[in-house]
């Protein structure tokens, strides 16, 4: 359990970083809500793949929350834990934190429950081989 003092903390592996550009935006100047979750499901997908060791595809997205706008110029940063592996799904959570360019310090903006499928080159499910 974290101390009532300590800032929280990313968990799960680092998937992917990028910044948050202009063109990125809502009419309201904040980041858009699909490219973030685009940006999670491209971590997601990294991740799930290594799993896989091939192609998989997204399959289903759970429940978001969106807890504070991403201002233009955050870094972001999308980390992930595989939640579960099945015959041929890997579910992962995708956790996103933002890093503004004037603070040193992360916050939490979004997470997710992202489900991929492990498929062959012909788009056909096939199975992952789980980790020992």
């Amino acid at each position: 359990m974290a101390k009532i003092d300590e800032d929280p903390k990313p968990t799960g592996e680092l998937a992917l970083q990028t910044l948050a550009l202009p063109k990125d935006t809502n009419s309201n100047g904040d980041v858009f809500g699909g490219w973030l979750m685009a940006q999670m499901d491209l971590a997601g997908a990294i991740i799930a793949r290594e799993v896989a060791k091939g192609r998989v595809t997204t399959v289903a997205v759970g429940s978001m929350a969106f807890l504070r706008p991403v201002p233009v110029g955050a870094t972001v940063s999308c980390y992930c834990d595989i939640l579960e592996i099945g015959r041929s799904s890997i579910k992962t959570r995708v956790e996103v934190w933002v890093k503004h360019y004037d603070r040193n310090s992360q916050q939490k903006v979004t997470e997710g429950e992202f489900v991929y499928v492990a498929i062959d080159d012909s788009g056909r499910t096939r199975p992952v081989n789980k980790p020992s």
